[in-house]
């Protein structure tokens, strides 16, 4: 049997899994800048799981770990790792450090001690195609072409793997904390037996329940949405925004050509303080064109800004809606309603 508990610190996350059945005591720190991970032997005392964090090698495969009885926890497909009816499955995405700063969403908006239980997945191996399919649409943009084709077959058929596997493991609703892995929502989660929540969804109803105002008498209500490239051209969220009504307001070519793309090419040289000028002045474009909230859809681009920056927040993370809806979700399958 498996326990996950979790302590906050200074901004950190403790994470400890204590287990019989595997003899082996992981304790791992969460930072903002990186995470460390230390591992002992030594049998503690078994209670009920609560959480599960499986990690894959470089090929894709669930890393094996073998008792004395010879229990193969790569075997665990088959059988339910974790019962109770709030079990959240995780499909981590383009980083380890977006899936895990997603986890941490979850138990900081939960209390931590109330935090539900979770299976997560984390495949380098995805990762990486993800990775790729990012960079190939930045380059179709740049006039670039630097990087092999990808087959997007193979991404959608690795991330249905994922589902499926967390399905087996006792998840009774699934998310995926990454913008791009949404561009194949629609084909990963037909067929489903467990509700796969959408983060183009969940920020569409959450504005929409906002009953928010529009900034200028009689115009319409405008959200704008600033993303990787490969986001955009997905269309997900100004699909979902539309549907409920809103006027979607994306950066022109202009904007592209002379500040998002330029600010891509500082991120990729770790020219922070360049990338973070030039975001700005794309944020700052948009909020001229009288849109209430921008939709920052991009991990790198939202880390660039400090916490506390005014033009931050005028912007929205959709993995905080995502997590909120995700913990929504959790209490009402613990009161099984």
């Amino acid at each position: 049997m498996v326990r996950l508990e979790y302590k906050m610190f200074d901004r950190s996350l403790s994470v400890s899994v204590h287990s019989l059945d595997y003899p082996s005591h992981i304790l791992g720190f969460v930072s903002r800048h990186r995470t460390f991970y230390k591992t002992r032997l030594q049998p503690v005392l078994a209670t009920r799981p609560s959480s599960v964090l499986l990690h894959t090698d470089d090929s894709g495969k669930f890393l094996e770990s073998k008792n004395k009885s010879g229990l193969d926890t790569a075997s665990l497909g088959s059988d339910t790792l974790l019962k109770q009816a709030n079990t959240i499955g995780i499909i981590g995405g383009l980083s380890v450090d977006s899936t895990l700063n997603f986890s941490r969403k979850l138990v900081q908006q939960s209390d931590g001690e109330n935090c539900p239980p979770f299976v997560l997945c984390s495949d380098p191996v995805l990762s990486k195609e993800l990775l790729l399919h990012e960079r190939n649409s930045f380059s179709s943009i740049s006039g670039k072409s630097e990087h092999a084709q990808l087959n997007p077959t193979l991404i959608v058929e690795n991330l249905q793997s994922k589902r499926a596997f967390l399905e087996k493991s006792g998840a009774q609703c699934i998310v995926m904390p990454c913008h791009i892995s949404h561009t194949w929502h629609d084909e990963v989660s037909k067929g489903c037996s467990v509700p796969f929540l959408h983060v183009g969804e969940c920020v569409a109803k959450e504005l929409k329940e906002a009953k928010l105002k529009p900034l200028e008498a009689g115009s319409p209500l405008r959200i704008g949405v600033l993303a990787m490239n490969a986001t955009l051209t997905a269309g997900f969220y100004q699909e979902k925004l539309q549907r409920e009504g809103f006027e979607v307001v994306l950066p022109d070519k202009a904007t592209m050509e002379h500040t998002v793309i330029p600010a891509i090419d500082a991120l990729k040289r770790k020219d922070m303080e360049g990338a973070q000028n030039l975001l700005r002045l794309a944020l700052q474009v948009l909020l001229v064109r009288a849109v209430i909230t921008v939709i920052l859809a991009s991990d790198d681009m939202r880390d660039l800004f400090p916490r506390v920056d005014p033009l931050l927040r005028k912007c929205i993370d959709p993995m905080d809606l995502l997590a909120r809806s995700t913990i929504k979700w959790a209490l009402s399958a613990d009161k099984g309603t």
